[in-house]
């Protein structure tokens, strides 16, 4: 299983949290997501390849900017 950490710029509320973790978590291959607003970041487990970008283009998708580290 793998593991990967996005960071995120534009939550505010619980209310953002819950998007993003739903888009994420319609992506095949993800197996869990956790995301904090303190941390302002997504952890998504999952045990395949993705596709590149994938995950990136869903937090765009809903509205948020991925943030590179």
């Amino acid at each position: 299983m793998s593991t990967t950490t996005i960071y995120i710029k534009g939550m505010s509320c619980g209310g953002c949290v819950s998007s993003v973790k739903a888009v994420l978590a319609k992506i095949p291959g993800v197996n869990s997501v956790e995301v904090s607003l303190a941390d302002k970041q997504a952890v998504i487990q999952h045990d395949i390849p993705l596709e590149d970008g994938a995950l990136d283009q869903a937090i765009k998708d809903a509205g948020f900017e991925v943030v590179k580290q």
